[in-house]
């Protein structure tokens, strides 16, 4: 019996059924699955029954390589440049904020609250940045989550984590030299260069392959092929060339979002029907690497940076949120999303382990490190998820009436001298933001002008509602621009136009079109309050989170309970 138990193949599979059904107990109990996978392993592991432990992770190293590396993969895909075109400025902000004040507050607490010395501020201070993007993903995924929060979320863990390697790898080289284990001062800047070089070069390589490769592949079982043969090469590359997995597999997930958008079955995707399964095994093994005795070792150093790191992740992101304008939902929950910590900060606390350093940070660097980083994997998940809530986002995963509307299909502090005008710059849009590569941008403009020539569509209160019906694109899309000041067109109770949505359907989508314009005049014609709101809307992310919010919800209804 002890020999099959000690089969790779079968603890694999005990720990996935001891994750997944510790998955579904804590989601009996409203807590986050991720929550009860860890749970389930610590409870395996050395800390409580003991049945499994390091040995075991270490001979699974590979699943766990693979599911970081799919993990990541899936996190790039959210830097789509785009997309993120309107985000760039609370992004940009965060990820500055982040680098500068985590480091400096962890460190300070090290120093001089935990009684720390230098190295370990300055190596604990750099891991802070970094973000569980495992533990993000399954979260939203569980929790069904979607929105302007999510989407700024994704990003930010992908650009945190970028920047935590790049970091680290300036002090870990900064201590090396300083103690004699390392070479000159210009490898502080050489090290993570080629980090970051590397890692562009071996994903964003494999990722504008992948790309050429499947331009011309439809089947679904070629397309996951592809995908799994991209991803493995990606981790043996990254593996080979000693780069950071996780990097070069984020950095394949950015390229695929940009370069290949309309294959959305390739890529991390292409494993969505047991992505639940890899993501169980890895926060099962994540669990066994959990060692109270380790907790008690380091008990006080790491319950120091915890907090710190928690304070610094708050505050940064809420000044963050702050000086770019973002709305109250981002800028009041941001940082406490951001508290989980595993994958990259483990594979760093690992590097240290296994170089020459490791006689100079002595054990207490590891166990502080990892006890820090245990504990803010079973607290954080439930941050994570406050946060989602009180964003607003949660459970917005469904298919609604207004989802053709997104940030980037949304213009703010809008201006046209007159109807042409504004027809053309949304139609420009429209092409634009929906990639609508194969639609006459002429022709389009001059069939709404037709329309609006033969029965114009200015309904009074401030709104345009101009559309078409074409058979380029294959389902319905619009846009939307917002006049604070409001444009001087002709309408029927002379009031200005402050809302224009332009919508473009198939015709087999007419009766989509007709419920769309009808919730729009219902909703932004009759109702004062969503009016003001709306109209004096300073970015494209506060018109999503209006036309989201739960006064919005009676218009902007889920589809699904509609045919319910």
């Amino acid at each position: 019996m002890s020999a099959v138990f000690s089969n790779n193949l079968v603890v694999l599979a005990l720990l996935t059924v001891c994750g997944m059904l510790g998955g579904e107990a804590a989601k009996r109990l409203h807590l986050p699955s991720v929550t009860g996978q860890l749970l389930a392993g610590i409870i395996l592991g050395p800390s409580v029954l003991g049945l499994f432990g390091h040995a075991e992770a270490v001979a699974l190293t590979p699943v766990v390589n693979f599911a970081l590396g799919l993990i990541a993969m899936a996190v790039g895909s959210h830097l789509h440049i785009y997309r993120l075109e309107n985000a760039l400025r609370r992004l940009g902000w965060l990820v500055i904020l982040e680098m500068v004040m985590l480091p400096l507050m962890v460190y300070g607490a090290v120093r001089f609250i935990g009684g720390g010395n230098w190295v370990f501020g300055l190596l604990l201070g750099t891991l802070a940045v970094s973000t569980a993007p495992a533990t993000i993903v399954a979260i939203v995924k569980e929790t069904r989550s979607r929105g302007v929060f999510v989407s700024t979320l994704m990003a930010a863990v992908a650009l945190n984590n970028v920047a935590c390697i790049t970091l680290f790898e300036m002090a870990f080289t900064t201590v090396s030299v300083n103690t004699g284990e390392g070479g000159g001062i210009g490898s502080i800047f050489m090290a993570p260069l080629q980090q970051l070089v590397g890692a562009l070069l071996v994903g964003g390589g494999v990722g504008l392959a992948m790309a050429l490769l499947t331009r011309h592949v439809f089947h679904p079982d070629k397309l996951a092929t592809v995908s799994l043969v991209a991803l493995l090469v990606t981790v043996g590359l990254a593996d080979a060339f000693q780069i950071s997995e996780l990097l070069a597999c984020l950095f394949l997930g950015a390229a695929l979002a940009n370069l290949a958008p309309e294959k959305e079955e390739v890529g991390h995707r292409a494993f969505a029907s047991f992505e639940p399964a890899i993501l169980a095994i890895f926060f099962t093994l994540a669990g066994l690497e959990f060692d109270a005795v380790n907790l008690v070792t380091a008990e006080f150093l790491a319950l120091v940076v915890i907090l710190a790191r928690a304070v610094g992740k708050v505050a940064a992101g809420w000044l963050a949120m702050k000086l770019a304008g973002a709305p109250a939902n981002l800028r009041n929950n941001i940082g406490m999303a951001l508290i989980p910590q595993a994958g990259v900060a483990v594979g760093l606390l690992l590097k240290v382990r296994e170089s020459p350093l490791q006689d100079t940070v002595g054990e207490i660097f590891f166990t502080v490190g990892v006890a820090t980083v245990a504990l803010n994997e079973i607290v954080g998940p439930l941050t994570t998820r406050w946060a989602l809530k009180r964003a607003g986002d949660l459970g917005k995963d469904r298919p609604r009436l207004i989802d053709f509307l997104h940030e980037p299909n949304i213009a703010t502090e809008f201006r046209a001298a007159d109807k042409q005008e504004a027809v053309a710059a949304l139609v420009d849009l429209l092409v634009r933001s929906h990639r609508l590569t194969e639609v006459d941008r002429d022709a389009l403009v001059e069939d709404i002008m037709r329309r609006e020539r033969g029965m114009s569509t200015c309904v009074g209160r401030g709104l345009f509602l101009p559309a078409a019906e074409i058979e380029g694109v294959p389902q319905l899309v619009g846009v939307m621009a917002i006049s604070s000041e409001g444009l001087r067109f002709e309408t029927p109770d002379g009031l200005p136009v402050h809302c224009i949505t332009l919508l473009v359907v198939p015709p087999e989508e007419r009766q989509r079109h007709l419920e769309v314009l009808a919730a729009l005049a219902r909703s932004i014609g009759s109702d004062p309050d969503i009016q003001t709101q709306l109209y004096h809307a300073k970015s494209p992310a506060h018109v999503h989170e209006i036309l989201h919010a739960e006064e919005f919800e009676d218009y902007n209804y889920f589809l699904e309970e509609e045919s319910v």
